[in-house]
């Protein structure tokens, strides 16, 4: 993953257990301090091509599995993963390893964390890159429809009535060549992403399970943080893509409007995963943000 990595574990200030990963043994302020965080029910898979590329250009990284994730503790306790516990751990966790500012990179979801941050602990947030996401309610603008309205409270009673068979056929999703299909073409630049990413990223859906999904997904429909963006004045890049079918990009230019210092990057053929569809052209745009405004010695 890094060149060099130091894999540990962080215990927060309510006892869970916070994996994370970093390619630097001391925090260095010469160097830019950069923080990785993921979509709803994602990975740090997400960031494949971009961890090997900003650790070549020897940029400090922190990554992490948020609570109730992977290798992360929490998940007996779904209700207390919400964006206000996660931005706490990750400050917390930035205070554990002597970070006192950071760049925070989000895609999808992890927009919302960013955002959260830069709200609850703006001394930590030096910028912002904030990729394919949005800060209004996902009911009404997923898929530039209110469709999700209707459907994510039959799946959460479906998930209720019936949690052994809604247990199996979520956990088994990434096996089923037709929803590989129908996430490839929604989701994913098809000609540009693998059906091996596609697979990668299925499986880890699968191994999270539907609870989090839906506990996540219910915070993104009452995040309110609307009256908070004008106070964050930090540099921040908003990365999307013209042919995003989930989160339109029509959306990410409305969360640019109402920051203060921000610039606007938009792929013509993107889609919610420009980072994996062009990666190149992704990472180059990141390196010009953070060379602009955060320099080297």
């Amino acid at each position: 993953m890094f060149k060099y990595n130091d894999s540990n574990f962080f215990k927060t200030s309510d006892g869970e257990q916070i994996f994370y990963s970093r390619n630097f043994s001391s925090f260095d302020p010469t160097k830019p301090m950069i923080v990785l965080n993921y979509g709803l029910v994602c990975s740090n898979h997400h960031w494949k091509f971009q961890i090997p590329f900003l650790d070549d250009l020897g940029y400090q990284l922190l990554i992490h599995d948020y609570r109730g994730h992977f290798q992360s503790s929490g998940s007996h306790d779904f209700k207390k993963i919400t964006f206000q516990q996660m931005a706490t751990d990750v400050s917390e966790l930035c205070g554990f390893l002597g970070i006192p500012k950071a760049i925070m990179i989000g895609h999808s979801m992890g927009v919302n964390v960013c955002l959260q941050l830069a709200k609850d602990y703006p001394s930590l947030v030096s910028g912002m890159i904030l990729i394919s996401g949005t800060f209004l309610n996902v009911k009404d603008v997923m898929f530039d429809t209110n469709l999700m309205e209707f459907i994510a409270p039959l799946a959460s009673i479906g998930l209720e009535k019936y949690p052994e068979i809604f247990k199996k056929i979520w956990s088994s999703s990434g096996m089923n060549p037709v929803v590989r299909e129908l996430i490839h073409s929604t989701g994913f630049n098809r000609a540009k992403v693998s059906k091996e990413f596609i697979e990668i990223y299925l499986n880890r859906v699968g191994q999270l399970g539907a609870e989090v999904f839906f506990q996540l997904f219910n915070e993104m429909t009452k995040q309110n943080i609307t009256g908070s963006l004008e106070k964050m004045k930090m540099p921040s890049l908003i990365i999307g893509g013209f042919k995003d079918n989930v989160i339109p990009n029509h959306l990410q230019r409305t969360l640019a409007s109402l920051l203060p210092k921000s610039e606007t990057y938009f792929l013509k053929d993107g889609s919610h995963v420009p980072q994996a569809d062009f990666p190149n052209m992704i990472n180059e745009r990141i390196e010009l943000f953070v060379s602009q405004n955060f320099s080297q010695s």
